[in-house]
Order: structure tokens, then C-alpha cells, then sequence
């Protein structure tokens, strides 16, 4: 019999609707054989939409997993950052004994299979963030384009028929104008979509959330980080749980 395996998703926002989808979708992906725990932020803010609350949800991703190795819960074999952005990602990887990715990560991941992609999400300032996300973790050449829609994730998750016209859309014209062989429908709010989608569309069609449970699958043959979790300075002034993975003073 397969020996449960747990994944930690950590959702950097404060919307506990959202966390319940991404709970939903991830646990429906990732199959029987693996425990999902979804935890939400403690701060910061309900939706992601900026460089500033973005900057903050790093803090928030931190912090909600140093929460969550505090509590009695059974230690995760991986971690999921729930936020198609990946705040906090390489601070986490750093400081994790086990393998970390986010939403972003694990769709470019597999999107970059079928050749160039591109991304289309909600957000109009999500643009330059994802843009430089994917030269950041070495997808820049891959990436074929961007194509941001108006609302955000938040707003287009509050209304799903409007959201499926017009995401529908977006995706044509990133096959059409940019010439994608496969395209990332991102955002933790979209989960789902990507499914009703993509019987109209002539390329692959990336669920991230989704893209990030198949990840968890297979990410027991990733190196993990270090052997156990902190960081190598003290900290002062933040949670009790951050504080105590920091380096202890002489």
C-alpha cells in the first residue's frame, strides 16, 4: 500500500475562499495517497494585485509556514506556495528541508513542455511581475507573451460565467497574436476555469493550481533544500514562530 504523502499548500493572501478552492482543486488532483493542507496568510492582503501587497505576501508566505511546522501537524513532504506569483519562493526554497514550489513554477514547468507559452491571468499589473518571475526562474526564452485581462483574479472568480467569455478570449488571442503552443490560465482563483475552457481552444490549456498538485506528485525526486528548516540569522520583531527558526545570538 502507497505511504500517504503530505503537502503543505500555503496560501499567501487572506481570502479564506480562496483557500478553500485551492484545498478543493489540489486535493481532487494530488489523488488519495496525498494528505493536502491548505493554510492561509495572517496578514497582508485579500487579493494580490500589486508590487507592494506582493512584497508582503513573501513575509506572509514565510510566516504561515513557520506556523504551520509549529503546530502539531505531521511535517509536510512538500510545499505549495497557492498564489500564481510565487511570492516568497526562493526565500522559502532556501529555507525548507523539503522541496518548494509555487503556481507559477510548476505551470511554466509544464506548459514549457509543449514548446513556447504564454500566460493569461487577471491584473493588469500582474504583467511586468510574471514577466520578470519567469526570467527569474530561467522561462524567459519559452515565454511567448503575456496577456493580462482587466479584472482581477478576485473579480473574475466573483463572477464565473462573465470571467469564462472572457477569459476564453484572452486565451484565443494569445494562440492567435503570439503564436503559443500552449497557454498558463494563472491565479488561485481561477481553479477550475482552465477544464470549461479548453475544448475551444487548439493548444494545451495549463491549470496552475492544477499544474502545482501534479508537481507535488512527482516533486519526492527533487533534492530537498537543506536538512532541517531556518534561516541562518536571528530575527527580531517578527512572529514567534519565525523568530524561532532564526539563528539563535552567541
Amino acid at each position: 500500500m502507497p505511504t500517504m504523502r503530505r503537502l503543505l499548500v500555503v496560501n499567501p493572501n487572506t481570502s479564506a475562499s480562496v483557500s478553500a478552492l485551492l484545498q478543493q482543486h489540489v486535493q481532487a488532483e494530488a489523488g488519495l495517497h496525498v494528505r493536502v493542507r491548505t493554510v492561509t496568510a495572517r496578514f497582508g492582503a485579500p487579493y494580490i494585485a500589486d508590487e507592494a501587497s506582493y512584497a508582503v505576501a513573501g513575509h506572509a508566505t514565510l510566516d504561515a509556514w513557520a506556523a504551520a511546522l509549529a503546530s502539531r501537524e505531521a511535517e509536510p513532504d512538500a510545499v505549495l506556495i497557492g498564489c500564481f506569483g510565487d511570492p516568497g519562493l526562493l526565500a522559502l526554497r532556501e529555507s525548507s528541508p523539503v522541496p518548494v514550489t509555487g503556481l507559477a513554477e510548476a505551470a511554466f514547468i509544464e506548459a514549457a513542455r509543449h514548446g513556447r507559452f504564454a500566460i493569461v491571468t487577471g491584473g493588469q499589473r500582474w504583467g511586468p511581475m510574471l514577466q520578470r518571475l519567469a526570467h527569474a526562474l530561467g522561462h524567459g526564452p519559452a515565454l511567448a507573451g503575456i496577456h493580462t485581462v482587466v479584472p482581477t483574479g478576485a473579480q473574475l472568480a466573483a463572477d464565473p460565467v462573465a470571467a469564462r467569455e472572457l477569459l476564453s478570449q484572452a486565451c484565443l488571442d494569445a494562440v492567435r497574436q503570439l503564436g503559443a503552443q500552449a497557454v498558463i490560465l494563472g491565479g488561485a482563483g481561477l481553479a477550475g476555469m482552465a477544464a470549461q475552457i479548453q475544448p475551444s481552444l487548439g493548444v494545451p490549456l495549463i491549470d496552475s493550481v492544477l499544474a502545482g498538485a501534479r508537481w507535488a506528485l512527482r516533486s519526492h525526486v527533487l533534492a530537498p533544500a537543506r536538512e532541517t528548516a531556518g534561516f541562518d540569522l536571528p530575527w527580531q520583531g517578527l512572529s514567534p514562530e519565525l523568530t524561532a527558526l532564526g539563528t539563535k545570538p552567541a
